[in-house]
Protein backbone atom coordinates (compact mmCIF):
# COMPACT_ATOMS: atom_id res chain seq x y z
CA UNK A 1 0.00 0.00 0.00
CA UNK A 2 0.96 3.46 -0.75
CA UNK A 3 0.56 6.95 1.72
CA UNK A 4 -1.85 8.96 0.38
CA UNK A 5 -3.57 11.89 1.72
CA UNK A 6 -6.36 11.53 4.13
CA UNK A 7 -9.59 10.93 2.41
CA UNK A 8 -12.37 12.73 5.03
CA UNK A 9 -14.75 12.84 1.89
CA UNK A 10 -15.17 9.11 1.48
CA UNK A 11 -18.18 7.11 3.13
CA UNK A 12 -17.80 4.18 4.76
CA UNK A 13 -20.05 1.17 4.14
CA UNK A 14 -22.31 2.17 6.69
CA UNK A 15 -24.80 4.59 6.78
CA UNK A 16 -22.34 6.92 6.57
CA UNK A 17 -22.13 10.37 3.98
CA UNK A 18 -19.80 12.81 2.98
CA UNK A 19 -18.91 14.96 5.61
CA UNK A 20 -15.83 17.54 4.79
CA UNK A 21 -17.25 18.76 1.38
CA UNK A 22 -19.73 21.82 1.38
CA UNK A 23 -23.22 21.35 1.25
CA UNK A 24 -23.20 17.72 1.57
CA UNK A 25 -25.12 16.21 4.07
CA UNK A 26 -24.21 15.24 7.72
CA UNK A 27 -23.51 11.78 9.02
CA UNK A 28 -26.91 10.38 10.19
CA UNK A 29 -26.15 9.25 13.65
CA UNK A 30 -29.70 7.93 14.18
CA UNK A 31 -28.73 5.07 11.74
CA UNK A 32 -25.55 4.79 13.58
CA UNK A 33 -27.08 3.84 16.96
CA UNK A 34 -29.27 1.80 14.91
CA UNK A 35 -26.58 0.15 13.90
CA UNK A 36 -25.54 -0.59 17.78
CA UNK A 37 -28.47 -1.48 18.62
CA UNK A 38 -28.81 -4.26 16.35
CA UNK A 39 -25.46 -5.24 17.61
CA UNK A 40 -26.75 -5.53 20.97
CA UNK A 41 -29.12 -8.26 20.28
CA UNK A 42 -27.78 -10.02 17.52
CA UNK A 43 -25.10 -10.64 20.41
CA UNK A 44 -27.29 -12.19 22.77
CA UNK A 45 -27.96 -14.71 20.43
CA UNK A 46 -24.90 -15.45 19.24
CA UNK A 47 -23.59 -16.43 22.81
CA UNK A 48 -25.73 -18.98 23.73
CA UNK A 49 -26.54 -20.60 20.01
CA UNK A 50 -22.96 -20.06 18.61
CA UNK A 51 -20.41 -18.67 20.18
CA UNK A 52 -20.70 -20.53 23.21
CA UNK A 53 -23.45 -22.92 22.18
CA UNK A 54 -25.22 -22.90 25.62
CA UNK A 55 -27.70 -25.75 25.80
CA UNK A 56 -31.86 -25.83 26.08
CA UNK A 57 -32.16 -27.71 28.47
CA UNK A 58 -35.84 -29.48 29.38
CA UNK A 59 -38.13 -27.51 32.09
CA UNK A 60 -41.00 -26.45 33.63
CA UNK A 61 -41.72 -24.18 31.09
CA UNK A 62 -43.96 -24.82 28.33
CA UNK A 63 -42.35 -26.84 26.02
CA UNK A 64 -40.02 -28.03 27.83
CA UNK A 65 -37.39 -25.19 27.92
CA UNK A 66 -36.52 -22.67 30.60
CA UNK A 67 -38.19 -19.07 30.20
CA UNK A 68 -34.87 -17.20 29.46
CA UNK A 69 -35.24 -19.50 26.41
CA UNK A 70 -38.67 -18.70 25.42
CA UNK A 71 -37.98 -15.13 25.84
CA UNK A 72 -34.50 -14.82 23.76
CA UNK A 73 -36.63 -17.20 20.93
CA UNK A 74 -40.04 -15.13 20.46
CA UNK A 75 -38.17 -11.50 21.16
CA UNK A 76 -34.60 -11.42 20.09
CA UNK A 77 -33.87 -14.14 17.81
CA UNK A 78 -34.11 -13.52 14.35
CA UNK A 79 -35.11 -9.59 15.66
CA UNK A 80 -31.82 -7.92 14.86
CA UNK A 81 -30.11 -9.79 12.31
CA UNK A 82 -32.33 -7.97 9.54
CA UNK A 83 -31.94 -4.58 10.77
CA UNK A 84 -27.90 -5.23 10.43
CA UNK A 85 -28.63 -6.62 6.94
CA UNK A 86 -30.62 -4.25 5.79
CA UNK A 87 -28.11 -1.04 7.01
CA UNK A 88 -25.43 -3.02 5.19
CA UNK A 89 -27.20 -3.25 2.13
CA UNK A 90 -27.67 0.63 2.76
CA UNK A 91 -23.69 1.02 2.95
CA UNK A 92 -23.15 -0.47 -0.11
CA UNK A 93 -25.26 1.47 -2.04
CA UNK A 94 -23.69 4.81 -0.15
CA UNK A 95 -19.96 3.44 -0.27
CA UNK A 96 -20.83 2.79 -4.52
CA UNK A 97 -21.52 6.54 -4.56
CA UNK A 98 -17.99 7.43 -2.86
CA UNK A 99 -16.17 5.01 -5.19
CA UNK A 100 -18.05 6.32 -8.51
CA UNK A 101 -16.91 9.74 -7.28
CA UNK A 102 -13.03 8.52 -6.63
CA UNK A 103 -12.51 5.71 -9.10
CA UNK A 104 -13.01 4.62 -12.94
CA UNK A 105 -13.43 1.33 -11.30
CA UNK A 106 -15.67 1.91 -8.23
CA UNK A 107 -17.17 -1.66 -8.62
CA UNK A 108 -13.38 -3.01 -8.56
CA UNK A 109 -12.75 -1.14 -5.31
CA UNK A 110 -16.16 -2.94 -4.04
CA UNK A 111 -14.83 -6.11 -4.95
CA UNK A 112 -11.93 -6.05 -3.00
CA UNK A 113 -13.49 -4.44 -0.20
CA UNK A 114 -15.91 -7.36 -0.16
CA UNK A 115 -13.04 -9.74 -0.34
CA UNK A 116 -11.03 -8.15 2.22
CA UNK A 117 -14.49 -8.96 4.57
CA UNK A 118 -14.57 -12.47 3.82
CA UNK A 119 -11.01 -13.16 4.40
CA UNK A 120 -11.87 -11.56 7.48
CA UNK A 121 -14.91 -13.70 8.23
CA UNK A 122 -13.56 -17.31 7.24
CA UNK A 123 -10.58 -15.83 10.17
CA UNK A 124 -13.87 -15.41 12.42
CA UNK A 125 -15.60 -18.46 11.32
CA UNK A 126 -13.05 -20.39 13.84
CA UNK A 127 -14.54 -19.03 16.69
CA UNK A 128 -18.08 -18.80 15.66
CA UNK A 129 -19.81 -21.00 13.09
CA UNK A 130 -22.87 -18.90 12.68
CA UNK A 131 -21.17 -15.37 12.10
CA UNK A 132 -22.34 -13.34 9.56
CA UNK A 133 -19.27 -11.88 7.24
CA UNK A 134 -18.32 -14.40 5.05
CA UNK A 135 -22.21 -14.81 3.85
CA UNK A 136 -21.92 -10.87 3.61
CA UNK A 137 -19.43 -10.98 1.37
CA UNK A 138 -20.77 -14.01 -1.09
CA UNK A 139 -23.94 -12.27 -1.17
CA UNK A 140 -22.67 -8.98 -1.90
CA UNK A 141 -20.74 -10.22 -4.63
CA UNK A 142 -23.59 -12.54 -5.94
CA UNK A 143 -26.09 -9.93 -5.48
CA UNK A 144 -25.44 -6.28 -4.84
CA UNK A 145 -22.34 -5.49 -7.54
CA UNK A 146 -24.93 -7.00 -10.28
CA UNK A 147 -27.62 -5.11 -8.93
CA UNK A 148 -25.84 -2.41 -8.93
CA UNK A 149 -25.71 -1.53 -12.72
CA UNK A 150 -29.88 -2.07 -12.27
CA UNK A 151 -31.99 1.18 -11.96
CA UNK A 152 -33.82 1.81 -8.81
CA UNK A 153 -37.31 0.95 -10.44
CA UNK A 154 -36.40 -2.78 -10.93
CA UNK A 155 -34.08 -3.15 -7.44
CA UNK A 156 -37.47 -2.67 -5.54
CA UNK A 157 -39.41 -5.74 -6.92
CA UNK A 158 -36.45 -7.34 -7.05
CA UNK A 159 -35.92 -7.04 -3.31
CA UNK A 160 -40.04 -8.11 -2.76
CA UNK A 161 -39.47 -11.21 -4.34
CA UNK A 162 -35.93 -12.14 -3.09
CA UNK A 163 -37.62 -11.21 0.47
CA UNK A 164 -40.95 -13.61 -0.05
CA UNK A 165 -38.36 -16.59 -1.26
CA UNK A 166 -36.01 -16.18 2.18
CA UNK A 167 -39.06 -16.42 3.76
CA UNK A 168 -40.44 -19.60 2.32
CA UNK A 169 -37.31 -21.07 2.13
CA UNK A 170 -37.08 -21.43 5.80
CA UNK A 171 -35.47 -17.41 6.27
CA UNK A 172 -32.37 -17.45 7.81
CA UNK A 173 -29.41 -16.57 6.03
CA UNK A 174 -31.85 -16.97 2.89
CA UNK A 175 -33.20 -13.05 4.21
CA UNK A 176 -29.85 -11.83 3.45
CA UNK A 177 -30.31 -11.02 -0.40
CA UNK A 178 -33.46 -9.37 0.33
CA UNK A 179 -32.64 -7.42 2.52
CA UNK A 180 -29.31 -6.03 0.94
CA UNK A 181 -31.51 -5.26 -1.67
CA UNK A 182 -34.07 -3.19 0.34
CA UNK A 183 -31.27 -1.39 1.88
CA UNK A 184 -29.82 -0.44 -1.57
CA UNK A 185 -33.40 0.54 -2.22
CA UNK A 186 -33.68 2.67 0.56
CA UNK A 187 -30.76 4.71 -1.06
CA UNK A 188 -32.11 5.21 -4.19
CA UNK A 189 -35.05 6.69 -3.35
CA UNK A 190 -33.85 9.12 -1.15
CA UNK A 191 -35.63 7.25 2.18
CA UNK A 192 -32.17 7.31 3.71
CA UNK A 193 -30.78 11.12 3.34
CA UNK A 194 -34.73 12.48 4.36
CA UNK A 195 -35.08 10.06 7.31
CA UNK A 196 -34.88 12.77 10.06
CA UNK A 197 -38.43 13.94 7.67
CA UNK A 198 -39.97 11.03 8.02
CA UNK A 199 -40.95 11.09 11.29
CA UNK A 200 -44.63 10.89 10.24
CA UNK A 201 -44.30 7.81 8.14
CA UNK A 202 -41.98 5.97 10.62
CA UNK A 203 -44.56 6.43 13.51
CA UNK A 204 -47.17 4.61 11.41
CA UNK A 205 -45.11 1.77 10.04
CA UNK A 206 -44.10 1.30 13.53
CA UNK A 207 -47.70 0.75 14.55
CA UNK A 208 -48.37 -1.53 11.73
CA UNK A 209 -45.27 -3.48 12.33
CA UNK A 210 -45.69 -3.88 15.74
CA UNK A 211 -49.58 -4.50 15.51
CA UNK A 212 -48.35 -7.13 13.15
CA UNK A 213 -45.25 -8.57 15.29
CA UNK A 214 -47.44 -9.36 18.11
CA UNK A 215 -49.69 -11.64 15.91
CA UNK A 216 -47.07 -13.33 13.81
CA UNK A 217 -45.07 -14.18 17.10
CA UNK A 218 -47.93 -15.50 18.78
CA UNK A 219 -48.05 -17.73 15.34
CA UNK A 220 -44.55 -18.60 15.65
CA UNK A 221 -45.17 -20.07 18.84
CA UNK A 222 -48.14 -22.26 17.81
CA UNK A 223 -46.37 -23.46 14.88
CA UNK A 224 -43.54 -23.98 16.33
CA UNK A 225 -42.56 -27.59 15.99
CA UNK A 226 -44.75 -28.09 12.74
CA UNK A 227 -43.31 -27.70 9.29
CA UNK A 228 -44.17 -24.29 9.08
CA UNK A 229 -42.63 -23.21 11.87
CA UNK A 230 -39.39 -21.83 10.14
CA UNK A 231 -42.07 -19.74 7.90
CA UNK A 232 -43.41 -18.35 10.55
CA UNK A 233 -40.28 -17.45 12.79
CA UNK A 234 -38.76 -15.94 9.51
CA UNK A 235 -42.37 -13.74 8.91
CA UNK A 236 -42.16 -12.96 12.61
CA UNK A 237 -38.41 -11.98 13.24
CA UNK A 238 -38.95 -9.31 9.95
CA UNK A 239 -41.90 -7.48 11.94
CA UNK A 240 -40.29 -7.71 14.90
CA UNK A 241 -37.30 -6.19 13.33
CA UNK A 242 -39.27 -3.62 11.74
CA UNK A 243 -40.99 -2.53 14.89
CA UNK A 244 -37.90 -2.43 16.65
CA UNK A 245 -36.15 -0.12 14.01
CA UNK A 246 -38.81 1.99 13.88
CA UNK A 247 -39.48 2.30 17.53
CA UNK A 248 -35.38 3.47 18.25
CA UNK A 249 -35.62 6.22 15.41
CA UNK A 250 -39.03 7.54 17.13
CA UNK A 251 -37.29 6.85 20.31
CA UNK A 252 -34.37 9.60 19.38
CA UNK A 253 -36.34 12.23 18.54
CA UNK A 254 -36.85 12.76 22.13
CA UNK A 255 -34.81 14.28 25.08
CA UNK A 256 -34.38 10.22 26.32
CA UNK A 257 -33.34 9.25 23.03
CA UNK A 258 -30.63 11.67 22.98
CA UNK A 259 -28.93 10.07 25.86
CA UNK A 260 -29.52 6.40 24.23
CA UNK A 261 -28.08 8.06 20.63
CA UNK A 262 -24.78 8.67 22.81
CA UNK A 263 -24.47 5.34 23.79
CA UNK A 264 -25.41 3.19 20.70
CA UNK A 265 -23.99 5.34 17.96
CA UNK A 266 -20.36 4.82 18.98
CA UNK A 267 -20.90 1.07 19.15
CA UNK A 268 -22.97 1.11 15.41
CA UNK A 269 -19.89 3.39 13.87
CA UNK A 270 -17.44 0.59 15.16
CA UNK A 271 -19.56 -2.80 14.30
CA UNK A 272 -17.03 -4.45 12.68
CA UNK A 273 -14.78 -3.90 15.61
CA UNK A 274 -17.29 -4.55 18.07
CA UNK A 275 -19.01 -7.33 15.95
CA UNK A 276 -15.48 -9.36 16.07
CA UNK A 277 -14.43 -8.29 19.76
CA UNK A 278 -17.49 -9.73 21.08
CA UNK A 279 -16.62 -12.92 19.50
CA UNK A 280 -13.01 -12.86 20.96
CA UNK A 281 -13.88 -11.86 24.76
CA UNK A 282 -16.98 -14.27 24.95
CA UNK A 283 -14.87 -17.09 23.28
CA UNK A 284 -12.12 -16.95 26.01
CA UNK A 285 -14.56 -15.97 29.13
CA UNK A 286 -17.13 -18.67 28.11
CA UNK A 287 -14.80 -21.70 30.19
CA UNK A 288 -13.84 -19.72 32.85
CA UNK A 289 -17.67 -18.85 33.99
CA UNK A 290 -18.73 -22.50 33.04
CA UNK A 291 -20.89 -21.33 30.11
CA UNK A 292 -20.38 -24.25 27.45
CA UNK A 293 -23.30 -26.97 27.48
CA UNK A 294 -24.64 -25.20 30.30
CA UNK A 295 -28.12 -24.20 31.10
CA UNK A 296 -26.73 -20.57 32.70
CA UNK A 297 -28.68 -18.10 31.07
CA UNK A 298 -28.81 -15.07 33.72
CA UNK A 299 -24.69 -15.83 34.31
CA UNK A 300 -24.93 -15.68 29.76
CA UNK A 301 -27.00 -12.54 29.71
CA UNK A 302 -24.59 -10.88 32.62
CA UNK A 303 -21.67 -11.13 30.48
CA UNK A 304 -23.28 -10.10 27.34
CA UNK A 305 -24.18 -6.63 29.19
CA UNK A 306 -20.80 -6.31 30.31
CA UNK A 307 -19.13 -6.81 27.09
CA UNK A 308 -21.84 -4.42 25.96
CA UNK A 309 -21.07 -1.97 28.36
CA UNK A 310 -17.08 -2.14 27.94
CA UNK A 311 -17.39 -1.48 24.06
CA UNK A 312 -19.77 1.27 24.57
CA UNK A 313 -17.20 2.87 26.76
CA UNK A 314 -14.22 1.72 24.58
CA UNK A 315 -15.53 3.14 21.14
CA UNK A 316 -16.71 6.49 22.42
CA UNK A 317 -12.94 7.07 23.95
CA UNK A 318 -11.25 5.38 20.69
CA UNK A 319 -13.54 7.65 18.21
CA UNK A 320 -12.73 10.67 20.20
CA UNK A 321 -9.16 9.85 19.06
CA UNK A 322 -9.31 8.40 15.96
CA UNK A 323 -11.86 8.49 12.85
CA UNK A 324 -12.29 5.06 12.68
CA UNK A 325 -12.36 1.88 14.75
CA UNK A 326 -9.15 -0.70 14.27
CA UNK A 327 -11.02 -2.82 12.12
CA UNK A 328 -12.83 -0.53 10.06
CA UNK A 329 -9.46 1.22 9.33
CA UNK A 330 -7.69 -1.97 8.09
CA UNK A 331 -10.30 -2.49 6.11
CA UNK A 332 -10.64 0.53 4.19
CA UNK A 333 -6.90 1.00 3.81
CA UNK A 334 -7.31 -2.47 2.05
CA UNK A 335 -10.96 -1.57 -0.32
CA UNK A 336 -8.59 1.52 -1.18
CA UNK A 337 -4.98 0.24 -0.94
CA UNK A 338 -3.47 3.10 0.53
CA UNK A 339 -2.82 4.05 3.91
CA UNK A 340 -5.08 6.24 5.50
CA UNK A 341 -4.19 8.54 8.41
CA UNK A 342 -6.46 7.85 11.69
CA UNK A 343 -5.32 9.63 14.29
CA UNK A 344 -7.52 12.91 15.09
CA UNK A 345 -5.70 15.85 15.38
CA UNK A 346 -5.63 17.48 18.82
CA UNK A 347 -7.91 20.71 18.92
Amino acid sequence: MTPTVADSNTAEPDVTVPTSTPGSPPRIAALDALRGFALAGILLVNIPWGIVTIRMPSGPSSGGRYFAVEVLEYTVQGRFFPIFSFLFGVGFALFLDTAAARSRRPRLVLLRRLAVLGVLGIAHQQLHGGEALLPYAIFGVLVLLPASWLPRWIIAPMAGVALVAGILLGGGLLLIPGLFLLGMTAVRYGIVETLPRRRTQTAVLFCLSAAAAISATAWQAATYTTPNGEIAAAIAGLLGATAYGTGLLLLLGTRVGTVVERVLAPLGRMALTNYVGATLIAAAAGPLLGLYQSAHYGRMLLLAAAILASQALFSRYWLARHRYGPLEWIWRCLTWWARTPNRRMPA
